[in-house]
């Protein structure tokens, strides 16, 4: 009982913060992500680095990603500043790369993978929120702040995780990928779609940029790579052989266990919102 409290209330401050932060203002939500985005590359460093061999550099490898992120939501917002506000970016690459030359560490391969692997796979992701947040106004030359398809990114996941946790619960049997996460079920995740993809058309009838087969089909689109994302964090566990990936939210773990199924739903929504948008 004490853990289904615990869990429970750092549940809802979660949601609220995220809420909150996302509608409230472009600020809000560029301080939150780039510190979610540090602080989820900065875990990724601390887990790698329990390997042998592999030693990255935790907080220059946090601070690139929440560059990223800042760096991404200027060029969205003030196209004036082109292609320069990536130059310190690249110039952070350069130094985690050649710093490997003079530190004679026992895997610098290794820490050149993992060191890239965390900005291809948490930094880009969540610095791609700011493709879905702003956008060009048709009427004129400004950008123009729009939460929702951010957050309905975020709506879908969670919907879809309880959708698949209260039916899977119930009659799941089938599973869904038994070598790398054995409590999934088939069952467990088509309920879990249906009910994201229920409340798509919530999203459709209150905000209809987006048409009802637009959002349907985002909402699948979130689901399906949503539910790789989760997957590929899950088998990243497994290879290091710890549960949680760490403890910074009580009771639900780590970043990266909160952040994961979006990982790949983000990217995903962005190439699918190009193609049909």
């Amino acid at each position: 009982m004490k853990n289904f409290i615990q869990r429970a209330i750092t549940g809802v401050l979660f949601v609220v913060l995220l809420v909150g932060c996302i509608v409230f203002n472009p600020l809000s939500f560029g301080i939150l992500f780039a510190l979610i985005a540090a602080l989820s590359v900065h875990e990724f460093a601390q887990l790698v680095n329990r390997q042998e061999d592999i030693a990255i550099n935790r907080t220059i490898t946090a601070l690139t990603g929440a560059y990223l992120f800042l760096a991404v939501m200027s060029f969205c917002t003030q196209q004036q500043t082109g292609g320069r506000i990536f130059l310190p970016y690249i110039g952070l690459l350069l130094y985690l790369m050649i710093t490997e030359l003079y530190l004679k560490k026992k895997n610098p391969i290794g820490n050149w993978a993992f060191t890239m692997l965390s900005q291809l796979y948490i930094a880009l992701p969540f610095a791609l929120l700011n493709v879905l947040a702003f956008h060009d106004n048709p009427t004129d030359s400004s950008i123009s702040y729009n939460p929702i398809l951010p957050l309905s990114v975020f709506v879908f996941i969670w919907l879809s995780d309880t959708g698949a946790y209260c039916v899977g619960s119930l009659i799941g049997k089938h599973r869904l990928f038994e070598r790398i996460s054995p409590k999934k079920s088939w069952e467990g995740s088509l309920g879990g779609a249906v009910v994201a993809m229920a409340s798509s058309l919530l999203f459709a009838h209150y905000f209809d940029f987006l048409s009802l087969w637009q959002w349907m089909g985002l909402a699948a689109v979130v689901v399906l790579f949503g539910t790789w994302g989760d997957l590929t964090e899950s088998l990243l566990k497994r290879q290091l052989g710890i549960k949680d990936s760490g403890n910074i939210l009580p009771g639900h773990g780590g970043m990266l266990d909160r952040f994961d199924s979006a990982l790949m739903a983000i990217p995903a929504a962005v190439v699918y919102l190009y193609l049909v948008a």
